[in-house]
């Protein structure tokens, strides 16, 4: 179990106290595009206005930036969903057929260079499990499902189990599953509390509450999970391809969602990994939000993506972003917090649903990666002209502020202006 920052020892290298912490970057995605009637944003800093999506942000507003008008080029043209999808964030051409070929992205590119520093070179997690099959545009499924590749024909598995998430985050095997992790480092936890300053050991005891409550709503994750396993033996098949909950996936959304978001709150907080990718919603996604009083299906109510029902649904979503960026936020580190050392991206395949448009794509980004991104702004490239409104120039960008430096990715040579 790996500590967070403490002001008694640097908890980043051997390089000494002044060590700057590292810096993360994390991918939130939602398929299938947003309510284009209340996702803007005007203004800088404490003059920051936003719609009423994006409200969910105004706690936050001066460490966030809305960036809107740019575009994947290579996603146009080709079709909807899956092509719309498959290259978000590589800016590669996929290919159609039973071969997939897409290209390798944005996280795992950061990964590749930054990886062997950290226990877990990225970790990728899901609310919802991946399609297989292929779309009327005879494009594969698996377009749809994964935004994260690891070479240009491997998508990076999603994990969709809270359980399995957190168990991998903690080195939970065998019998280990079973007994707290907490239990496990008692003593060596006890004995370091006897040895740091007042501050720390008051963060030290935050840290140990904040991963126990995590830890007791995973269990009982895990608990439904393991009935599911049981339930589909007595059916003889495996539990993933039963309906949602039967295969042992939180029937809650809003309790898978803000899990998976501590999950990586945890794992930043405590250097396990510095990058992650969460798919909220799928493209194509099949989630319902009961709790939002939307009868249709998440891509269904797209279709009438001007609805308040489908405003709910964005809001929702982009409140998940919040909420890690909330969480980041609260945890000191150096100088600042986790958030002021990272770098979250939210965005969607599309901007208009029920028009499959994608010339525009909804993004936020919260956190100022270690001093290397201004906040509080909102940025506008819409009439930029195309060469200057590249999804992948911002890619490149973010790219050269976590050391990985590279002619050209995807459909862009040059760095995004104004970032």
């Amino acid at each position: 179990m790996a500590l967070p920052w403490l002001e008694s020892f640097s908890a980043f290298g051997d390089t000494g106290a002044a060590a700057a912490p590292p810096k993360r970057f994390a991918v939130v995605f939602m398929g299938n595009g947003i309510n284009e009637d209340h996702w803007s944003a005007e203004g800088s800093g404490a003059e920051m206005k936003f719609s009423k999506t994006l409200s969910v942000l105004e706690p936050l507003k001066h460490k966030i930036n809305v960036i809107d008008g740019l575009f994947n080029k290579m996603a146009m043209g080709q079709g909807i969903h899956p092509a719309q999808t498959g290259s978000l964030l590589s800016g590669a051409h996929i290919q159609k057929g039973t071969i997939i070929r897409a290209g390798v992205t944005v996280d795992q590119m950061i990964a590749n260079t930054i990886g062997q520093d950290t226990p877990q070179a990225s970790i990728v997690l899901a609310c919802e499990q991946p399609m297989t099959g292929f779309h009327e545009t005879n494009f594969s499924m698996a377009y749809s499902s994964h935004i994260s590749w690891q070479s240009p024909d491997s998508p990076v598995p999603v994990e969709v189990y809270p359980s399995l998430a957190f168990d991998n985050l903690f080195e939970n095997r065998g019998s280990l599953r079973n007994r707290s992790i907490l239990d496990r480092v008692k003593d060596r936890a006890e004995a370091l509390s006897r040895q740091i300053g007042s501050r720390d050991k008051l963060r030290l005891e935050e840290y140990l509450t904040s991963v126990r409550e995590v830890e007791q709503r995973v269990d009982g994750m895990r608990k439904v999970k393991d009935k599911a396993e049981d339930d589909a033996k007595l059916q003889n098949r495996p539990a993933f391809t039963m309906e949602r909950p039967a295969n042992g996936l939180p029937e809650d959304l809003r309790e898978h969602a803000r899990l998976m978001c501590d999950i990586i709150a945890i794992a930043f907080q405590t250097d396990k990994t510095r990058i992650a990718t969460l798919l909220l919603a799928r493209d194509l996604s099949a989630l319902y939000y009961p709790f939002l009083e939307v009868r249709e299906g998440h891509h269904a109510a797209s279709h009438n993506n001007l609805s308040d029902g489908y405003e709910r649904i964005a809001r929702f979503h982009l409140g998940q972003l919040a909420y890690l960026a909330g969480k980041l936020d609260s945890m000191p580190e150096g100088n600042g917090t986790v958030l002021d050392n990272s770098c979250l991206m939210f965005l969607s395949n599309m901007w208009i649903g029920r028009k499959h448009d994608n010339t525009r794509l909804p993004l936020v980004m919260a956190g100022g990666l270690g001093g290397a991104l201004d906040t509080g702004r909102t940025l506008d490239y819409l009439q930029a002209g195309d060469d200057n409104r590249k999804l992948c120039s911002l890619y490149l960008s973010i790219m050269d502020r976590m050391g990985v430096k590279l002619d050209k990715f995807g459909d862009a040579e040059t760095r995004l202006q104004q970032l």
